[in-house]
């Protein structure tokens, strides 16, 4: 099964538009962490233990893991141990690749050979030659970057070409020509309510994962009410600090648990329309 249908098939059967974000800063990892040179992946794997009953998707942040000695190592571990036990959360590797196709081609087998992601996020600004790569590995997601969470995003994502904001060049080209597989989903902000709304017109059902919810002050209620699919679907809401940190105490995956059980709680009474 495929990313974009294996994640359709999580919407449906767990009920839920929550993506938990891994994204382990050993600074805030409760005291039983100190000195576990495997702390990376075991506070990790405990969250998404936790988590995975609540979650369309996890999605790991590949610089939080690679910024340690023997990270992308446990990278590599934890994914295959989401993969292994929790084979129907589809694991979006958040990269953010983008480079000239030969070294493209290297970043693809990275990301869904070696680290055996479903997914992975990229930047699409090198143009179609840069995606081809990734695009190529037709039953694996691509996700790329439309519109950001962060105040830069206006900086350029907001410029106008033609008398559209290059934001809307991109939706158009990727929902379009680049998705000739069915593969493709976008990444936008959700500090950016009305531009969702106006990516979501132009893409039609195409999935997109929205980070900014929380600590970046996105509001669910907009983001769900101008985000959602004709179907009440069509998002993978992520949330990271505020599920991973719940708690520092030795209940923090419980605590991790309860907050993705009430964000996924809080996304679902504004699904309908």
């Amino acid at each position: 099964m495929g990313f974009i249908d294996k994640l359709r098939a999580r919407w449906r059967d767990a009920d839920t538009l929550l993506c938990v974000g891994l994204d382990p800063d050993p600074a805030k990892f409760p005291d039983r962490f100190v000195d576990d040179p495997d702390a990376l992946f075991a506070f990790c794997r405990d969250i998404a233990d936790a988590t995975a009953e609540y979650a369309c998707a996890f999605k790991p942040q590949i610089a939080y893991f690679a910024a340690h000695n023997d990270g992308e190592a446990q990278l590599q571990r934890l994914i295959a141990h989401l993969n292994g036990a929790h084979p129907d959360v589809p694991v979006i590797l958040d990269a953010k690749r983008g480079d000239i196709g030969s070294t493209a081609r290297q970043y693809a087998c990275e990301a869904f050979e070696r680290f055996g992601a479903d997914a992975v996020t990229l930047n699409p600004y090198m143009g179609r030659d840069s995606a081809d790569p990734f695009l190529q590995y037709n039953d694996r997601g691509c996700v790329f970057l439309c519109h950001t969470s962060n105040p830069g995003a206006r900086d350029f994502q907001e410029l106008l070409v033609d008398g559209a904001p290059l934001y809307q060049h991109i939706a158009r080209a990727i929902a379009g020509e680049w998705n000739g597989d069915g593969n493709c989903a976008l990444v936008v902000g959700a500090t950016f309510p009305e531009e969702l709304a106006v990516i979501r017109g132009i893409v039609g059902d195409m999935p997109l994962l929205i980070p900014g919810v929380g600590a970046q002050g996105g509001d669910v209620e907009a983001v769900v009410r101008n985000g959602r699919s004709a179907d009440g679907s069509g998002l993978m809401i992520n949330s990271s600090r505020g599920i991973l940190y719940a708690s520092r105490g030795e209940g923090y995956a419980e605590a991790a648990a309860g907050a993705a059980r009430s964000l996924r709680d809080q996304i679902n009474r504004y699904r309908s329309p």
